[in-house]
C-alpha cells in the first residue's frame, strides 16, 4: 500500500540538510530502484523553485510499504533524523485515484 511521509523541518535547517542529503537521497534512489517510489521532494520555504538561502520547510515522500508500521520505520531512520533536520513526521496511507 502507498504512504505518505510529510516530515518539518526545524528552524534554519538548510546546513544541516545539505550534509545529510546524499545519505538521504542514497534512501530514496533504493526504493525507486526497487519501483516502490511514486513520488518525493522538499517543500520549499518560498514560493520558488529554488529558494535559495531560504531553505525548505520540509518533506513529502509518498512510497509503497508492507505496513504502516513499516512506513513509520523506514521514516524513522531517516538520515534527516539523525542530523535534526526533521522536527516530527506524520505518516499515513495513501490512497492513489489519479493519474
Amino acid at each position: 500500500m502507498w504512504y505518505m511521509i510529510y516530515s518539518e523541518d526545524v528552524e534554519n535547517s538548510l546546513p544541516l540538510r545539505r550534509e545529510a542529503r546524499p545519505a538521504h537521497l542514497a534512501r530514496l534512489q533504493q526504493l525507486k530502484e526497487e519501483g516502490r517510489l511514486f513520488a518525493a521532494g522538499p517543500l520549499p520555504a518560498v514560493d520558488a523553485e529554488d529558494p535559495g538561502e531560504a531553505g525548505f520547510t520540509g518533506s513529502l515522500v509518498i512510497a509503497d510499504f508492507d505496513s504502516l508500521e513499516a512506513a513509520q520505520a523506514w521514516a524513522d531512520a531517516d538520515p534527516y533524523i539523525d542530523a535534526g533536520v526533521y522536527a516530527k513526521s506524520t505518516i499515513k496511507p495513501y490512497k492513489l485515484v489519479l493519474p
